[in-house]
């Protein structure tokens, strides 16, 4: 992108012991390779060569080409090996295999894709087996329920909850715990029976918001924890969801959907109607949670920024820092544009969008034989030929200026130019599935979304009312050259939808509409903090609403896919939820420390995670500390502890006056004391340093001190990548622990040897064999004067 930083000098240390959990991880011995498993083998159906009657026998002969066994061996197998075949909407075999023979397979030719049939098998949310966030084996201790686990409560500040919900049964948990004190409030629709051991409280705040829009419609909208819209359920169900077997979204994404944190509480804050969310009603919110004894705030909104005193969303998550409770917030979707992050304070865990190894794809068939890959969730009674050609219109031009009709805004589509045809629409100023009713409302078929530059290559899925494909920028551009080329209404296309599909790479890949750094707000915290699973999630869905959220939608579901960062802030919140759950004395800081330190930066192919907007390696301003772990998570080895007075005296460091101050210092007496010298000295698991314009100063440290939360007896080596513009010297580099809890101090100067003009990236890693504990760095050089 144009506006977008360029970046240079990308050195990021390679983390070798990082290994991404796939079928092949889940291998307990070296003899797994070489046992039989069962494997989906996807065919491209149109390449069976006319030497073959049929497809079968084409698909038999290809299993049979990379079988290890004797031939009297394969003639006695063959049977056997292939237990199913796949002829309508998805086109192959299933077979039993090793996993060398699997490998052989999909080199051949004609094989589209193999997916490994027990990889996180009837996972739907496919995030907690994507992250890890299940056993081994049996003897796979670490994951095993305790009565801590049932202990922790998460506070969902969002749209309510749909309490019938499957994901909130809570058949088989423990009483609610004692040092709950929150509250079921009642209203329409809403009874106190609606609370259980699961949704152990659920408040409205709305005050603030029929304030600013007058009384509300009681009519028209429930005035209790009822959630209408889908939001609040969805993310609370993603925080904390009860296992519901045979999830699904009209058919996709099928299996078990749960939540990060299965065993942990949910208590619903709805502080969002139907006009918006305000910040006194969500200020309340966070002050009632704190008050009723959660453990974890997770909050998927936000606003612009403003400095920290006036951002009330800020204060009040210091406040609950403050109590010990680990906060969590999403971190915008205006991304990719630089500087586009919201919720950048240092004691709230700011959170980014990736991608899954999971997709819905979805084709583009032309008329001149070309077929464009995309995605779509699109299951409906209207459904397009394949045998058959629709015309295409783009009621767009060659000129770059927008143009209302090629964005198919409500009302400019002219019927008598629509009806019949496939439309293609630019995203942009309205709502994705809203341009689908719009094209539908005119008399067309079908829709095309083209991605602008602002998206790139990155597709998302939605649930259209009508035959709808998601594609690419790239694919857009010539897609809609080969209309307008076309004359008389001779360009042709059919769409086909192909349901769901695993094992995608690369991934994870960094969203595009997930918004990025650096935090202009104070350059010497990195923001955001890291990234999770936050496009094409599934998970429980309101009753009162269509999983497109129009009101034309008159479909009931109850789970939906949805994409943003509010998908991806739950996820974090469950996990913090688990970590809390094991590590009860845990301070938010030291989970915050835990979830970033162990956080990786490689994608499923072993290189740089990538941006889904340019499909270059995307930077800590776009990942933060990378992608969460949680099984790295829970035992990080090092933590970066930060005391509630340790963040003030980072306020301190920020020119605010004592007024502005006394926002976050009245209510606990706090007074600056200045034993940090700058805001890059506070005990941050991000290092990022600001070289100053001033030419005087070539040499910058910054001080750091771990805290051992692993083997009393460790030993820590440093290792450090190199940067083009400066030197590092860390001191010491060797961290030798004798105790555990035993707090260790090191510090790290830089010493400039150039200024390049853009920011440098790197990182610092601990490690004792075991743990590799590391922090992203950033070196900002200002131009010198």
């Amino acid at each position: 992108m144009a506006n977008k930083l360029t970046m240079v000098g990308y050195y990021i240390i390679l983390i070798t012991n990082c290994v991404l959990l796939s079928t092949v991880c889940l291998s307990s011995s070296a003899n797994a390779k070489f046992a039989k498993k069962t494997y989906i083998i996807q065919m491209d159906k149109s390449a069976k060569p006319n030497t073959f009657s049929n497809h079968l026998e084409w698909y038999s002969s290809k299993v049979k080409s990379v079988l290890s066994k004797s031939a009297d061996e394969i003639r006695n197998e063959e049977e056997e090996r292939i237990i199913y075949t796949y002829e309508t909407a998805f086109h192959g075999v299933a077979a039993k295999l090793t996993e060398e023979e699997a490998e052989k397979l999909e080199s051949e030719e004609g094989v589209v894709a193999i997916f490994p049939e027990t990889k996180y098998t009837l996972h739907t949310t496919r995030s907690p087996g994507f992250l890890g966030l299940e056993p081994l084996d049996s003897t796979d201790k670490i994951w095993s329920e305790n009565v801590a686990d049932h202990d922790v409560i998460v506070g969902v500040l969002d749209t309510g909850i749909w309490p019938e919900s499957e994901s909130f049964n809570d058949t088989g948990m423990k009483p609610v715990p004692s040092h709950w004190r929150g509250a079921c409030e009642i209203g329409r629709g809403f009874r106190k029976s609606n609370c259980n051991k699961k949704i152990v409280g659920a408040r409205i705040f709305y005050r603030g918001y029929e304030s600013a829009t007058g009384r509300m419609d009681e009519k028209a909208e429930y005035k209790s924890p009822r959630d209408q819209d889908g939001h609040g359920t969805h993310t609370a169900a993603t925080v904390a969801g009860s296992p519901v077997r045979g999830a699904n979204l009209l058919g996709y994404a099928y299996g078990t959907a749960r939540g990060m944190a299965p065993s942990a509480r949910i208590a619903a804050y709805k502080v969002c109607w139907t006009g918006g969310c305000f910040s006194s009603d969500i200020l309340s919110a966070v002050d009632r949670a704190v008050a009723d004894g959660v453990n974890v705030l997770s909050i998927s909104l936000g606003g612009g920024v403003s400095s920290y005193d006036r951002d009330s969303l800020s204060v009040a998550a210091f406040g609950a820092m403050e109590h010990g409770v680990f906060v969590s917030c999403s971190a915008g979707n205006a991304g990719p544009d630089p500087v586009s992050l919201t919720n950048v304070s240092p004691w709230i865990t700011t959170v980014g969008a990736s991608t899954m190894d999971r997709d819905f794809p979805a084709e583009v068939r032309l008329g001149n034989g070309r077929t464009i890959a995309g995605s779509s969730l699109y299951k409906g009674t209207s459904v397009l030929s394949l045998k058959k050609q629709y015309p295409l219109v783009y009621l767009g031009g060659n000129s770059s200026s927008l143009d209302p009709r090629s964005l198919c805004l409500e009302g400019t589509l002219d019927p008598k130019i629509v009806k019949g045809k496939i439309v293609i629409c630019d995203r942009g100023i309205s709502a994705r599935v809203q341009k689908g009713q719009v094209v539908a409302s005119a008399g067309g078929v079908g829709m095309i979304l083209t991605n602008t530059a602002t998206n790139g290559e990155e597709l998302v899925a939605d649930c259209h009312l009508l035959p709808a494909v998601a594609i690419g920028e790239t694919e857009g551009k010539e897609l809609k050259r080969y209309v307008l080329t076309k004359k008389n209404g001779k360009a042709t296309a059919t769409l086909a939808f192909m349901n769901t599909r695993l094992g995608i790479r690369p991934s994870p890949v960094v969203a595009a509409f997930s918004s990025r750094g650096p935090n202009f707000l104070t350059l010497e915290i990195l923001k955001p903090d890291l990234v999770a699973p936050g496009v094409n999630i599934l998970a429980a869905w309101s009753g009162l609403i269509g999983p497109s959220s129009l009101q034309t939608d008159h479909r009931r579901v109850k789970f939906n896919i949805l994409s943003g960062t509010s998908m991806s802030c739950p996820h974090v919140s469950g996990v913090a939820a688990f970590i809390k759950s094991k590590h009860p004395q845990w301070s938010p800081a030291a989970i915050k420390s835990a979830l970033m330190t162990t956080a990786y930066v490689h994608d499923n192919t072993i290189k740089p995670l990538k941006d889904a907007s340019s499909a270059v390696p995307s930077t800590p301003y776009d990942h933060g500390a990378g992608h969460i772990n949680p099984r790295k998570a829970l035992d990080p080895g090092l933590v970066y502890d930060i005391s509630p007075q340790d963040y003030f005296e980072f306020l301190c460091t920020q020119k605010l006056t004592t007024p502005q101050l006394r926002v976050f210092g009245k209510y606990s007496n706090r007074t600056c004391k200045h034993y940090l010298s700058t805001a890059a000295d506070l005990n941050y698991p991000a290092i990022s340093v600001l070289f100053p314009e001033k030419a005087s100063v070539s040499s910058l440290t910054v001080h750091r001190t771990v805290t051992n939360v692993g083997p009393a007896v460790s030993k820590y080596h440093v290792m450090v990548s190199p940067f083009i513009g400066a030197s590092v010297k860390v001191e010491p580099d060797v961290l030798n622990f004798t105790t555990k809890y035993q707090k260790l101090s090191y510090k790290v100067t830089f010493t400039t040897r150039s200024r390049p003009k853009e920011p440098e990236f790197g990182g610092l890693v601990w490690k004792d064999g075991v743990h590799r504990v590391r922090s992203p760095i950033v070196i900002t050089y200002m131009p010198p004067i």
